[in-house]
């Protein structure tokens, strides 16, 4: 195992891919300057810069996949791909359905979202839910550093188009990572603490924040459970059915606004599928529907933090003791 940050994980899947398979290129704003040592091993041609023209990246890289070639581009901040909308979910999402499988978008787009380093509104939104919604892509967002190796490898070798969105808050924070070669398939969730009162069901940073929670709640004797989803499209409704099934409480916690969020997704498809399990209604702990501030200490209230979550935990045991 080694000691590397999420930046560097990527950088490795990068390497790895581009090593294995020469269709594999990567381009975006300030990617031969953010990552040298890409550029020194693989040469302008298939590691290079681009204008900040969003709509344009995103172009090239769809019309690139369809013609055999497998690219990765970096758009840097997630709310800036709105410039690229017609091009990933008009184009890329839809286009290979429409040809009938005769044409396939094996592209990733690379995206950083959420709170963590003061970038303001119109740099920090989490975007993830619209591309959740859009037909023909896969969206992924991780937690750790090995996650975002593995999945970025996956990602790289889906034949279709993935949105891989970066947790601004993660980037540089280290984590464990196997020397051996990691691939974790697209649409598997990973059970990151083991519980048996309640589940908690989160992604990207909130992860960390659930599993403190959880420890909190051991501590007052409430054993919680914890969903990392890792891919929000393919949604893991397994791993979450059995869990909930086994706790028959949930709590669902992202970073995202509320309405139309990926947590509504969860609740529903819990209300719908294990609903006979349930000892308390699903309960959701979000960002506010306003825009990010680029203050520190109000970006960290922004986001649901572990005492929040505690709260909840405690409110949906609390359902059961009332129903009893």
């Amino acid at each position: 195992m080694s000691l590397i940050t999420a930046h560097e994980a990527l950088g490795q899947a990068l390497a790895e891919e581009m090593r294995r398979d020469s269709r594999v290129l990567m381009f975006g704003e300030g990617v031969a300057t953010k990552r040298t040592d890409l550029l020194e091993a693989f040469g302008p041609q298939r590691v290079r810069n681009t204008p900040l023209a969003e709509g344009i990246i995103a172009g090239t890289a769809a019309g690139a996949a369809a013609t055999g070639l497998r690219p990765v581009v970096d758009l840097l901040f997630a709310p800036f791909l709105c410039f690229a909308m017609d091009e990933i979910v008009n184009s890329a999402g839809k286009l290979r359905y429409m040809s009938g499988g005769q044409f396939a978008f094996p592209m990733v787009v690379l995206a950083m979202t959420g709170g963590g380093w003061t970038v303001g509104a119109q740099h920090n939104h989490n975007v993830e839910a619209w591309f959740v919604h859009s037909p023909g892509l896969k969206v992924v967002m991780p937690s750790t550093p090995e996650d975002f190796k593995g999945l970025m490898k996956a990602a790289i070798r889906d034949d279709n188009p993935v949105l891989f969105f970066m947790d601004m808050g993660l980037a540089f924070v280290p984590g464990e990572v196997s020397e051996d070669e990691v691939l974790i398939p697209l649409g598997q969730a990973a059970v990151r603490r083991k519980g048996t009162d309640v589940t908690l069901i989160s992604y990207a940073k909130t992860v960390h924040t659930c599993l403190a929670a959880a420890e909190t709640l051991a501590e007052q004797g409430i054993s919680a459970e914890v969903i990392d989803l890792r891919t929000l499209k393919p949604l893991d409704e397994a791993t979450l059915l059995a869990s909930v099934r086994k706790t028959g409480r949930a709590v669902v916690v992202h970073e995202a606004s509320r309405l139309c969020g990926v947590g509504a997704e969860v609740a529903a498809i819990l209300s719908e599928k294990a609903f006979d399990h349930l000892k308390a209604p699903v309960l959701r702990l979000t960002g506010p529907d306003a825009p990010a501030p680029s203050s520190y200490v109000l970006e960290q209230a922004f986001a649901p933090q572990a005492d929040a979550i505690v709260q909840a935990g405690l409110t949906v045991m609390a359902e059961r003791v009332m129903a009893g």
